[in-house]
Parts: C-alpha cells; sequence; structure tokens
C-alpha cells in the first residue's frame, strides 16, 4: 500500500497525539501511592532493583539508569534470569521495582515468593490494578493507558511511554528529596560533555611554567612578539618586577598598532599593550573561562593567583581540545 506524504505525517501526529494524551493522564495519579512509593525508595539501604520483561524490561533498563545517574543506586535484572541464579543480586536491604503492563508477567511471578521471603518492599507499576502483581505489591502505582498508539492495538506504545514518564517523575522526585545537584550529575558522568563542564577547572588544563608568555614592561615589541611567536597562545602577558600581570599583548593589539604606524623596533610594549585587562584565577570553572571570553571577545587570558601574579595561561584553543565548548 502507497502512503502519500500528507497521510504519513497524519499517522505520526496521531502517535504523538495519542502517547501525549497518555502522559497527560498520569498527573492524577501522582498520589498517595506515587508518595508511599518515593518513600520507600528514598529509604532504600542497598540498591533500587528494578524488574521487567520484553519492551518492560527495555523501559526498566532506562529507569534503573536514570535512578542510578541521579543519586538512586539503581540496577536492572532480567527476570527470567533472576530465576536462574540472578536472585541473588538482591538483597535484604533493597528495594524492587516491578514493571508489567498486565500485572500478570509470569517470569515476575515466578519470583514473588523469592522477594516476599526477602522481605523487601515491591513497587509495581503495571496497566492493571486488579492484577496479581498489584494485588501482591507492597505499593502499586497505575500506568494504565486508554488505548495504544498502535493502531492494531498490540505494539507496546502508549504504555511503554507512560511507564518511562512515571519512572522518570519518580527518579526526579528523589533527586530533589536527596538534594541532588548539578555537581553531583558531573561526578557520575566525568567523560560527558557536562561532567566536562562542571567539574573541569582552569587549573587543569592551564599552560604553567616556560609555557607561559611574559615580558616586562619595556620589553621592545620586536621581543615581545617573538615571545608570542614562541610560546604560540596568540598573547603574553605583561608583568612587572613582583610577575603582577599589569596588562597584555595580542594579535588584535598588534593589528591596532600597525594601523596606528608604530615602528615595532622602537616602541616599547608598555606603549602598546592592553592595561586592565582580563585576567582569570586556577580555581575557576573552565565553562567560566569560556563565558568570560566570549562576553569580552578575547581568545587568551592570563592566570593569576590571589595577589595578581601571573601563575599560568590559556586559550580558546585549550578549552576546544577539553571538551569545554
Amino acid at each position: 500500500m502507497h502512503l502519500d506524504a500528507a497521510q504519513l505525517t497524519e499517522l505520526g501526529l496521531a502517535v504523538i497525539r495519542t502517547e501525549a494524551a497518555a502522559i497527560e493522564a498520569l498527573a492524577g495519579r501522582v498520589d498517595d501511592a506515587f508518595v508511599a512509593a518515593c518513600r520507600h525508595l528514598h529509604a532504600c539501604r542497598g540498591r533500587i532493583v528494578v524488574l521487567g520483561m520484553g519492551k518492560s524490561g527495555h523501559i526498566g533498563s532506562k529507569i534503573a539508569a536514570t535512578l542510578a545517574s541521579t543519586g538512586s543506586p539503581a540496577f536492572f535484572v532480567h527476570p527470567g534470569e533472576a530465576s536462574h541464579g540472578d536472585l541473588g543480586m538482591i538483597t535484604e536491604t533493597d528495594v524492587v521495582l516491578a514493571l508489567s503492563n498486565s500485572g500478570e508477567t509470569e517470569e515476575i511471578l515466578t519470583i514473588l515468593p523469592i522477594i516476599r521471603r526477602l522481605g523487601v518492599p515491591l513497587i509495581a507499576m503495571t496497566g492493571n490494578p486488579r492484577s496479581a502483581l498489584a494485588r501482591e505489591a507492597s505499593v502499586h502505582i497505575d500506568v494504565s493507558v486508554e488505548r495504544e498508539a498502535c493502531p492494531l492495538g498490540l505494539a507496546p506504545t502508549s504504555s511503554t511511554t507512560a511507564t518511562l514518564v512515571m519512572g522518570d517523575a519518580l527518579a526526579i522526585a528523589l533527586l530533589e528529596a536527596r538534594g541532588f545537584t548539578a555537581e553531583d550529575f558531573a561526578r557520575s558522568h566525568p567523560g560527558g560533555r557536562l561532567g566536562r563542564r562542571l567539574l573541569l577547572h582552569v587549573a587543569d588544563i592551564m599552560h604553567r611554567g616556560d609555557a607561559v608568555p611574559a615580558v616586562s614592561a619595556d620589553t621592545p615589541l620586536g621581543a615581545a612578539l617573538l615571545e608570542i611567536t614562541r610560546k604560540s597562545l596568540g598573547m603574553t602577558a605583561i608583568v612587572d618586577a613582583d610577575r603582577k600581570v599589569i596588562g597584555v599583548f595580542t594579535d588584535g593589539d598588534l593589528r591596532r598598532t600597525l594601523n596606528q604606524g608604530h615602528d615595532i623596533q622602537n616602541v616599547r610594549i608598555e606603549q602598546v599593550m592592553t592595561r586592565n585587562c582580563q585576567t582569570i584565577r586556577p580555581e575557576t570553572l573552565a565553562a567560566e573561562a569560556v563565558k568570560l571570553m566570549e562576553d569580552h571577545r578575547i581568545t587568551a587570558l592570563p592566570v593569576t593567583d590571589a595577589e595578581d601574579r601571573l601563575i599560568g595561561a590559556l586559550n580558546m584553543q585549550d578549552l576546544l581540545r577539553a571538551g569545554v565548548v
């Protein structure tokens, strides 16, 4: 059967509308049961063990990952594998979160007696409040949907979306309850861009020692240009006898100097440098260095200590290489 563009568009929109309606209906289910589930999860001294078969298993794996990355240690256990040894992963300090749209998933029901014997709280998320799993649970959260987005009413679509959203609601409620911060998130994602932005400091990437371009105020401009070229940062700091920064000279300053007709061989760097320049501290987040450069339209910064003495330098290329930009 051939479908034209209008038909394909309408089919896509119909799915989005159906799933959006399913999500909207969840608002009325954030009730006492939701609160009770949050309290069990927040009080968990061990891990949150998420169970689910088939598509519910895929959703469960994602919920477990979201919980773990937002301050609630969690992992996913396949119910079919659980009855063949993986139940040993569940301890008396854990909380079990079981997902099943029907609430009658055989693999989950099979291991319920073991979960009961452990005495751990069982939170169920199902689409059937009268199901066996819902009845056995310490807390049941209703994630039922009026209909699936699948026109055949067979493929889990709206139901899996609703379950995922309710799982996100639990995870974020717990995040807030634990006082979880952006820095905490970054520590569990050190390899990601957010982790680099929140954990990387200027001191971690700045140039140090002989790699830092610096000249004195009476240095001839020609010699200062050689220093800029040798250090390859597009700038040099100008320092006094105590290594305190009194100015900078950049590629932009050079263009302005040439436009003004200065003699490179005879002019001193203090005559053409930029005074009251921007500097940055080593303990500053690298992301703040990016913002400072962008706000002032500069590409390099001297790094100074609390007494304004030069201790390092960095430019935008360093930040790009570090993955901060």
